[in-house]
């Protein structure tokens, strides 16, 4: 292993300091961005959670931090940037809400629920899987996004070609995701490990520690192209992940507007302008969107 790279973090902390010569880092470039036309007055009524927003000032999003393409903070500057953020500020626009007038808060997988029930967060943006359990507890707008789970491997690691091959290796996932969930149940000889992020996953992995990562393949592609010579993406997908929005179960309207607001950007063409200033860096084509389930 090289001994450059140890972790991944440093690898993205430090992603804009290269030698001189050497090619800039990928991620969003901000030109290459769409810009959302923000609707004028109160474009949508009788929503509790937009009530308080509109009181506050400003959005609450809940959102991913460490997720490479998708959505990621800058440690030096504090902005969030990635296909999920881009979804937020879209769909806010259409609320009235520019992107002046959002704040974003990191939230962990574990902690998605609890912030949207204590109104912590207003909505939640972050590879959030749509699910009948957690429909018991939140509401979603969307699908915006279908995933499925993957593996992420060493470069060097020749053993692992697929979920088949885990028994008695070291898995990490993020605790209480999704795909932490699959690995416990369908694949319960595998040593699993969980951590509040995938980013503390990753550098197990680049150092050793574990043997994979799993957990969507929009997510592990972002890490292998943060540091190709280290790390792939290896074996067929082995779920499907719709990715939604999360809000308040009971704000309904809120949920409507939503999924309003996606139908639009979908057609305007702002959702895959986003995809591919983003996302879509990580050399995967835009799909299309799957189809909004207005339950």
């Amino acid at each position: 292993m090289k001994k450059t790279v140890t972790l991944l973090a440093a690898a993205l902390l430090l992603a804009g300091c290269g030698k001189p010569g050497t090619p800039p880092p990928k991620g969003p470039q901000p030109s290459a961005l769409p810009s959302y036309q923000v609707a004028t007055g109160s474009p949508v009524t009788g929503s509790p959670t937009l009530d308080g927003a509109r009181a506050r000032g400003h959005l609450v999003v809940g959102a991913k931090e460490d997720q490479p393409y998708l959505g990621q903070k800058n440690p030096a500057t504090g902005e969030y940037s990635g296909f999920d953020i881009e979804i937020a500020k879209m769909v806010g626009a259409d609320l009235g809400f520019g992107p002046d007038r959002i704040e974003f808060r990191t939230i962990a997988s574990a902690n998605r629920e609890t912030a949207l029930q204590n109104g912590q967060v207003d909505y939640y943006v972050g590879t959030y899987t749509i699910n009948d359990n957690r429909k018991k507890l939140v509401g979603f707008a969307g699908p915006y996004f279908l995933a499925g789970q993957s593996l992420l491997v060493r470069k060097s690691n020749k053993d692992i070609n697929g979920p088949q091959d885990l028994d008695g290796k070291k898995v990490c996932s993020a605790a209480g995701s999704t795909p932490y969930q699959r690995i416990q149940k369908q694949y319960p000889k595998a040593e699993l490990i969980g951590y509040d992020t995938y980013s503390a996953c990753v550098d197990n992995l680049i150092t050793s520690q574990v043997d994979a990562v799993t957990t969507d393949n929009t997510i592990l592609m972002g890490y292998a192209a943060k540091v190709p010579d280290e790390l792939k993406v290896v074996g067929p997908l082995f779920s499907q992940e719709p990715y939604g929005i999360g809000t308040p179960r009971n704000d309904t309207v809120l949920r409507g507007a939503l999924n309003d607001a996606l139908a639009h950007h979908e057609e305007n063409g702002d959702w895959k302008k986003a995809y591919d200033a983003t996302l879509g860096l990580s050399g995967i084509p835009a799909p299309t969107p799957p189809p909004i389930d207005r339950y």
